[in-house]
């Protein structure tokens, strides 16, 4: 209990904005919110690990609004919702009226009444996830404003075209356990490279998230990719500024050889080129399947010149002391086990295999701690008032 006290002092003394707000990009949040997340979700999983029921509702819906396949965050956005307290209601687009053209400002006003939370994936379409998620905070701010809403729903990013802020911080704070702190990873050398895969639509959000945060901790980033598989400029040259404010480094290299020299951590994972994704946009919109297939065999034919990209047992000895800590965001492209050629090695891969689910498991707490700072102004004194009234998670035992 004393170890919860202490990071519920510490929470306390960050200076944060977050109530009534989004969480949509890592870099629009400020370094004392970033960590006051960190610091939440640490405290409601020390919570849970003492049998402390972390409820802050007694009812209120979270809506969950998958516009993309998922397994890991749609199975945490719902754990997180249930560990606050929240009920879980799928959005399925196709048996709703949106599929009869209602309107994004409508939707989001009609499935809000008593909601507390939604959480929206939307990668697949270059240019319009984050737009659309920006659309429905519009939408809800709208809502509250006509005095519609009771109260304003906070929308967590479970994935966009630009972002995938509940995997890079959970990553983050594997991170910053594994290594022991935050502080700690100041100087640390990360290598992001893409990695061979045989599927071509891989959203650019997770490698952009990574480098959009790992740039924030004073880190040497290395960006590696064959030449042609760029990420979105914007947010590129957005990393190698707060690299730079942060004290850290940030470099690109078209080796996948030449990034692992000397790594502390490795981040082998394949994406879609820009261009790919910006290609792929308007032929998703017009459902042209023969343009779509033409564009999936242009862009398998070119993954192909690169099967060498991948993260083996010979490019992890590269690495310092040939121990850097292999992370992945699941699931990944496993050589003759998931397919012939992927991502990495079998070996490798079973050698972390415990690391990855580790890095996996803080994702709940992570997305739980969005909620409840875009809900509460002090946040610290409700977890303080949680911890006070003692109300058990599980009888019994």
């Amino acid at each position: 209990m004393d170890k919860i006290h202490s990071m519920i002092e510490q929470l306390r003394a960050k200076k944060i904005d977050m109530a009534g707000k989004d969480f949509l990009l890592t870099w629009e949040k400020s370094s004392d919110e970033i960590e006051a997340t960190f610091l939440v979700a640490d405290i409601l999983r020390a919570m849970r690990e003492q049998n402390i029921s972390p409820r802050v509702f007694d009812s209120g819906i979270a809506v969950s609004n998958f516009r993309d396949n998922s397994t890991r965050t749609r199975f945490s956005f719902a754990s997180a919702c249930d560990l606050l307290g929240l009920y879980v209601q799928d959005l399925d687009e196709g048996k709703s009226q949106i599929a009869h053209g209602e309107t994004v400002r409508e939707t989001a006003n009609m499935i809000s009444f008593l909601t507390e939370a939604i959480g929206i994936r939307d990668d697949m379409y270059l240019g319009e996830g984050d737009r659309y998620q920006r659309e429905v905070g519009k939408a809800l701010d709208e809502g509250v404003k006509a005095g519609v809403l009771p109260s304003r729903p906070t929308v967590v990013n479970l994935q966009s075209d630009i972002d995938h802020p509940t995997q890079s911080m959970a990553d983050f704070l594997h991170l910053a356990h594994y290594f022991g702190g935050l502080d700690k990873l100041k100087g640390k050398k990360i290598v992001m490279s893409w990695a061979y895969s045989p599927s071509y639509g891989k959203p650019l959000s997770v490698p952009q998230g990574v480098i959009g945060l790992a740039s924030r901790f004073g880190m040497d980033i290395v960006l590696a990719h064959p030449k042609g598989y760029d990420l979105i400029p914007d947010v590129v040259e957005l990393s190698k500024k707060q690299a730079q404010a942060s004290g850290g480094s940030f470099t690109y290299t078209d080796s996948m050889d030449e990034a692992f020299k000397d790594a502390d951590i490795v981040y082998p994972k394949s994406w879609a080129p820009y261009d790919v994704m910006l290609r792929r946009v308007p032929l998703l919109h017009a459902g042209d399947k023969d343009g779509l297939k033409a564009l999936e065999k242009e862009a398998l034919a070119n993954n192909a010149k690169f099967q060498d990209w991948e993260c083996t047992e010979e490019k992890m000895k590269l690495t310092k002391d040939g121990k850097a800590l292999y992370m992945h965001c699941l699931p990944a492209d496993i050589t003759d086990v998931s397919c012939k050629a992927g991502e990495v090695a079998a070996s490798v891969f079973d050698r972390y295999r415990d690391d990855t689910y580790r890095e996996a498991s803080y994702k709940p707490y992570i997305i739980a701690a969005m909620i409840l700072l875009g809900k509460f102004r002090n946040p610290a004194s409700m977890l303080e008032s949680l911890t006070a009234r003692g109300k058990q998670r599980v009888y019994g035992i």
